[in-house]
């Protein structure tokens, strides 16, 4: 753990905390790679010696799983153990663990001092930097890729790849055949591992985005009759009825989930997002009750703070609490929370690109502030992350690029930035109108040119 580049700067500590808790008490397969997460995070904490309490649970568990293979199951335990005793200045307990970890690979054929090539180390890379955020995915895409070159019908290694293409995907644009390539690699997890119901919850998650909506639901609902009290299948299936706007179904699987581990970040986001689901729901009829509305927007709020209260990091969750404020007219406390997340200087390309689509939604919306929204749709669509926050920038900038210039407001600045946009459709005609449309109305500028040039000289 100390040598795969797991930085805190880009985690809430206590939520990974939290979450290895529940992983070791209702993942019982992977409890030896949890106790050996937790003590890296209790390192991070500096709480050495709760770290080293954590790798002898990890011992305890390999001497009781793997009592014929105990030395090849070691070797990250025996390194952490190194590193952690390095930190604490005690150098013979570190000579100790090091002559393990050397004794070991000479015994497995290394082919160099204290390095082998072993796929458990691989999946445990790949388990440990899915931990540590999006930044981390593609990283354990490839650990999981190696492992599998290896065993490439291990059922474990195959659900942490199939996992791992899911998230990354979803974290960026995915092109049609990422999408094929992690719809198959779920199908064979799913066939590897038949009783992982989380797993099986992905692919039904995967084939409801490919429009094959009732395959997916077979899946859940055989899911559901293996682990109906599972909370991390729970979870997913609860994710599954909210985008098919079945909002109540959503939210008593997320009760029941709740129930069993209260101060779950992801639970209370879910949560906050049906709510708002049901908000807006509301808002489309006639005449819809105000005191129903009032208490949706209470309920969202609440479960939106929870989420931020139980991890910091969540940032995706700062705009949707900040949108639930203006729902309640408290503007004030919505403008704060938007400043306090765009501060931050751990943001990921694309929570920058999120939050900036959420405040111009704000700011057009709550505020009626046309050019304010204008210039944090043109901020989302600058940061280069190809995610689907850019992707709603780029429309939502368009939609009020175009109604200006229809309503007779466009001046130079409008028809650049809708030339870029249509830059970035490789829409070059209709890119070289607007930036010739931008230059009559200001001929000195120099950038309205150059764009103007290169598009030319590429047709």
């Amino acid at each position: 753990h100390f040598t795969w580049v797991l930085l805190k700067e880009d985690v809430d500590l206590d939520a990974i905390e939290d979450k290895m808790g529940n992983q070791i008490e209702f993942l019982t397969q992977s409890t030896i790679a949890s106790y050996n997460m937790l003590s890296y995070v209790c390192h991070l904490k500096h709480l050495n010696e709760d770290a080293l309490q954590n790798l002898r649970k990890a011992e305890k568990e390999i001497k009781t799983k793997h009592a014929d293979d105990i030395e090849r199951r070691s070797l990250v335990t025996w390194g952490n153990y190194a590193w952690i005793y390095y930190c604490m200045n005690k150098y013979e307990e570190v000579q100790t663990y090091l002559r393990k970890v050397e004794d070991t690979c000479k015994k497995l054929s290394s082919t160099a001092r204290f390095q082998v090539q072993l796929p458990e180390i691989y999946s445990e890379k790949g388990w440990a930097l899915l931990q540590f955020g999006r930044t981390c995915y593609f990283r354990a895409k490839e650990s999981f890729r190696s492992a599998l070159e290896k065993e490439p019908n291990d059922p474990e290694f195959n659900v942490g790849y199939a996992i791992a293409l899911y998230r990354l995907e979803n974290s960026t644009r995915g092109s049609d055949r990422n999408e094929i390539s992690t719809l198959k690699a779920l199908r064979r997890a799913v066939e590897l591992s038949p009783n992982d119901t989380s797993v099986m919850a992905l692919l039904a998650l995967k084939l409801q985005a490919l429009n094959l909506v009732d395959e997916g639901e077979s899946y859940i609902k055989e899911a559901m009759e293996k682990t109906p009290d599972f909370p991390y299948f729970l979870r997913y299936a609860a994710i599954f009825y909210r985008k098919k706007s079945e909002f109540d179904k959503s939210l008593e699987l997320l009760r029941k989930s709740l129930a069993i581990t209260p101060k779950c970040s992801f639970l209370h986001h879910q949560m906050g997002l049906c709510y708002r689901g049901k908000l807006f729901q509301l808002k489309k009829k006639k005449y819809p009750p105000r005191e129903e509305e009032e208490e949706l927007i209470r309920h969202g709020i609440f479960h939106f703070e929870r989420t931020i209260e139980y991890k910091s990091t969540f940032f995706f969750a700062y705009g949707d609490l900040a949108g639930m404020y203006a729902e309640a007219k408290q503007y004030r406390e919505a403008e704060a929370t938007f400043q306090k997340v765009f501060e931050m200087t751990n943001l990921h390309p694309a929570d920058k690109q999120y939050l900036h689509h959420a405040y111009g939604n704000y700011q057009y919306f709550h505020m009626k502030s046309e050019s304010e929204a204008i210039k944090h749709f043109t901020e989302g669509l600058k940061v280069e992350q190809d995610c689907l926050a850019r992707e709603k920038c780029k429309n939502s900038l368009q939609k009020l690029l175009e109604r200006r210039i229809q309503n007779g407001l466009g001046d130079a600045a409008a028809f650049s930035k809708l030339g870029f946009i249509h830059q970035l459709n490789s829409e070059k005609v209709q890119a070289i109108e607007c930036y010739e449309k931008a230059l009559d109305l200001d001929p000195a500028n120099e950038e309205y040119l150059g764009e103007l040039w290169k598009l030319r000289s590429s047709i």
